[in-house]
């Protein structure tokens, strides 16, 4: 998703943070009453700038994937060679890819709801998992085709083409979603005016949603001085809005780092088609792969 800053931008502000006031803190901070007040108002701000707006119209009608648009095949990984070698993208390539037979794919919704948009080639969907090239443990493809896969979406599961590729040594193929999600619409509501504070930062990203909707992870940042990071949650009939922050302070020379941990938040009920918003950057949260 697009940002008023770039992330080089954001991890300068936050660096620079972490060093100057990472182990001081103000008064309040650290989760206080200040902190909840600051982060409570800023995500009521951004539920209410959402709701009924032209941008959570456009949301509610595009493709925005909630869950990784890779899914690994059944038992994966067996070996610790082979985890090694997804996570640095290391395969070989043993066929020849095809070419897509259409160049549009469509979304099909559970509820009968339909988009069509243009399909993802082969090579680009291999090429977006397969970007290692050396010499340690790796994965050989040896087949591909084009078909189909479930996945769960800002508008509740989804049918969408993918590229299903046959990894050696598994019974089920390594898919790749073949549909890019649609464009973004500008959001109603400026990021949070103050670079990341005890008071409200951004989440890194989404990592996914429970099957039942009821639960979802993120991933939260904080700094080397801390007790690590909070995530609030703000529920609305049209929303859910996650303050993120950082708790407590520890005492001695901050290090310039910025950490990222999971945090599960439990909804009082069901994401369904709500839009899942960052508090501080104003922003819906989707897949943290893309399209």
């Amino acid at each position: 998703m697009r940002r008023h800053t770039s992330s080089a931008a954001m991890l300068l502000s936050v660096l620079a943070l972490l060093t100057a006031a990472g182990c001081g803190g103000e008064t309040g901070a650290g989760g206080g009453p200040r902190s909840e007040r600051t982060s409570q108002a800023r995500a009521r701000a951004v539920a209410e700038a959402w709701r009924g707006s032209e941008a959570a119209e456009a949301w509610t009608k595009g493709y925005h994937p909630l869950d990784d648009v890779v899914q690994l095949p059944d038992g994966a990984f067996r070996t610790d060679a082979d985890k090694r070698a997804y996570a640095t993208q290391n395969f070989v390539l043993r066929t020849t890819l095809p070419t897509a037979p259409a160049r549009t794919g469509r979304v099909k919704w559970s509820d009968g709801g339909s988009l069509t948009l243009p399909l993802t080639g082969a090579r680009e969907a291999y090429d977006s998992v397969a970007r290692g090239g050396n010499d340690g443990p790796h994965l050989t493809v040896t087949h591909a085709r084009l078909g189909e896969t479930t996945l769960l979406t800002s508008r509740g599961p989804a049918t969408v083409p993918a590229w299903l590729f046959t990894v050696e040594g598994y019974d089920t193929p390594l898919k790749r979603v073949a549909l890019a999600p649609s464009r973004p619409p500008a959001p109603p509501i400026r990021p949070a005016a103050k670079v990341p504070s005890d008071e409200l930062w951004p989440l890194a990203r989404l990592v996914n949603v429970a099957r039942d909707g009821r639960s979802l992870t993120v991933i939260a940042q904080h700094g080397g001085c801390d007790e690590g990071p909070a995530v609030d949650v703000l529920e609305t009939d049209d929303s859910v809005v996650l303050s993120a922050s950082i708790t407590g302070h520890k005492d001695g020379i901050c290090t310039s780092e910025m950490l990222g941990e999971p945090r599960t938040v439990t909804l009082k009920r069901p994401l369904g088609d709500r839009i899942l918003l960052d508090a501080f950057t104003g922003r819906p949260l989707t897949s943290p792969s893309g399209g």
